[in-house]
Parts: structure tokens; sequence; C-alpha cells
């Protein structure tokens, strides 16, 4: 990461859904889009889940990606309480199966919109994210340009 000041917050629920979003993180990092990594979990630390989501618009940072899986809904705690868009990583487990993750991101209640990849699809919840920093950041726009015509170029993430 740069010590360039965060503009995308990802935010983990439990330390096993981290190798899924580590996939963000890489993609973020071959993007150049600064970014920072909490756990934290809704259930167990609402405190802190307050704190970061309702400070993270005056800190910087634009957009928020948060999981969904066994610790419960972090991107619905975390879309309830910052003006920020969240996107949401369904994370399937033992606990949670893929549909029934999926299915509790997609579904939030009106006012409350997290916009919702695929299960464990860290790398689209990435893209997504670089893509909404992108409008009002030419240069990411211009790394999203050249990672979509490698993309077409066969080239690999």
């Amino acid at each position: 990461m740069s010590d360039q000041t965060p503009v995308v917050g990802v935010l983990v629920a439990s330390p096993a859904e981290l190798s899924v979003m580590q996939q963000a993180t890489a993609i973020l990092e071959k993007l150049g889009v600064p970014h920072e990594v909490r756990v934290v979990s809704a259930a167990r630390n609402p405190d802190a889940v307050d704190e970061y989501t309702r400070t993270a618009f005056e800190r910087g940072l634009k957009v928020l990606v948060c999981t969904t899986g066994i610790s419960g809904h972090l991107a619905s705690a975390a879309a309830a309480r910052t003006v920020l868009p969240v996107v949401g990583v369904p994370i399937a487990s033992e606990q949670m199966g893929g549909e029934q993750a999926l299915y509790v991101t997609a579904q939030m209640p009106s006012g409350v919109p997290v916009a919702t990849v695929g299960v464990d699809a860290a790398v689209n919840a990435a893209i997504l994210a670089a893509e909404i920093v992108g409008v009002a950041d030419p240069d990411v726009q211009a790394r999203l340009w050249k990672f979509k015509d490698d993309l077409a170029e066969g080239l690999r993430l």
C-alpha cells in the first residue's frame, strides 16, 4: 500500500474471511488505489463499526467494501451508518452457504443500499470500488482502462 490517504475502506468481519478479501486488496494495489483494511465484527464490536463508518467520509474514503458471512452482516451495518457507497461481498462458509450469503447481502431494506457482487467475488468488488473512485480521479480511470484493455487481450488478472 502506498503512503497516500486511503480512498477505499475494506472491512472484513472475521479473520476467516481475510483470504477471500486479499484478492480485493491485490486488485486495488494493482490499480494503484490507496486503501486500508480493518477486521471488525458488527456483532462483537458494533461501536468500532459505528465509529469507522461514521467518520469514513471525513477521513477521505470514497467507498467501502464489506464482507457478509459467518460473523454477521457487516455490509448492512456499514451502509446504515454512512453516505458512502458500500459494496458487499457475500462469503461462502460451512455455516452459511454462498446462496444464503448472497441473498442476505442483496436483500437490503429500502433506503440502505448495498451494491452486491457474486459469492466470494472480492475481485469484482475491488474493480467496482476502483470504478467509483475513478469517476473523479483521472489517474485511476486511466489505470482501469489499461486493466480492461489487458483483460480484453486475454491477460490474466
